[in-house]
């Protein structure tokens, strides 16, 4: 069953829907170059994660605001928020260290947290199709950090990544079960809002010279990470996906890891191996085989969560 709900359904085709789709799945493929040129300018990576959800914070503060009366879903969507932008400090940190096609395939791990999540907090028991996919998730990711993939200093910082995608699934969880209630944008909004404000501790106790860009360039970065791969990507996402519906919106999405292997090879001399190709084409498909759980963006989960609903 296809999304047949949408705030502007006169501005895509569906073929021009995909392509949206496909265009929003490469500029999040895009942050580990944004992320990880910044973090060598001199960059703490919680500052980084900050710009990143502060500019669609800013954006979308008015459309919250005026939303006010809504306050138990925006509670909900504010603590997602700060969960969302603090693990997202554990990916940025992971970027440093470790080969981008390996932090990658470790981030595309969301939907099995998001799996259990549903199922610990919500009563929502995962089908059978949607365990299998977890389990061939799973199986990507220890292909993709074997020991000949990985060494030993890179455990710890690959580890603490995983705080990104349990982020991301406690993150979906509540844009499906508490915020349908809201408008998409009040959505995005109050969770970028959210991420921000959880990030604001460690902004104060970061010395400032760690806090932004030191050159023209750097910050013309900032603006690519904030804009590019956010709240662009998010905007695109929302208005896209409901036209084609979650299982073309899936398979379209998961674009998002090729993109990040080949952000590693071309900009960073990264090999990608076989392993790390196995992996990208488990995770592929086992999104294709659970459509339902599989977008990763907020955005995406905000446009398409009307049919999870139906589906509960």
């Amino acid at each position: 069953m296809s999304v047949t709900s949408t705030d502007h359904p006169h501005l895509f085709g569906p073929g021009l829907a995909t392509v949206a789709v496909i265009a929003a799945s490469v500029g999040f493929g895009l942050v580990p170059y944004f992320a990880r040129t910044l973090i060598a300018e001199g960059m703490a990576p919680h500052a980084i994660a900050f710009f990143r959800y502060a500019f669609a914070a800013i954006v979308l503060l008015p459309s919250v605001w005026l939303a006010c009366a809504q306050w138990v879903p925006i509670a909900w969507g504010l603590v997602a928020g700060i969960g969302m932008g603090v693990g997202w400090i554990g990916y940025v940190r992971a970027l440093e260290l470790a080969p981008v096609s390996t932090v990658g395939v470790l981030y595309m791990t969301y939907p099995v947290f998001t799996l259990l999540i549903a199922w610990l907090m919500f009563g929502d028991v995962p089908r059978r199709r949607a365990i299998l996919a977890a389990t061939m998730i799973v199986g990507a990711a220890a292909l993709a950090t074997s020991p000949d993939a990985i060494t030993p200093d890179q455990v710890p910082a690959l580890v603490l990544s995983l705080a990104a995608p349990l982020g991301f699934g406690f993150g979906i969880n509540v844009l499906v079960h508490k915020l349908t209630v809201l408008h998409p944008l009040v959505r995005i909004g109050c969770v970028s809002l959210g991420s921000v404000l959880g990030l604001l501790p460690l902004m104060a106790a970061t010395p400032a010279a760690a806090l932004v860009p030191v050159s023209v360039s750097g910050w013309w970065l900032v603006a690519g990470i904030a804009f590019g791969s956010a709240l662009v990507p998010q905007l695109l996402f929302t208005v896209a996906a409901p036209v084609i519906g979650t299982a073309r919106t899936a398979i379209a999405g998961s674009f998002e890891l090729p993109t990040m292997f080949l952000v590693g090879w071309f900009a960073f001399a990264e090999p990608v191996g076989p392993a790390q190709w196995i992996a990208c084409a488990i995770i592929i498909s086992a999104i294709a085989l659970t459509p339902g759980k599989s977008i990763r963006s907020v955005a995406a989960n905000i446009a398409v969560d009307g049919e999870g609903d139906t589906r509960r």
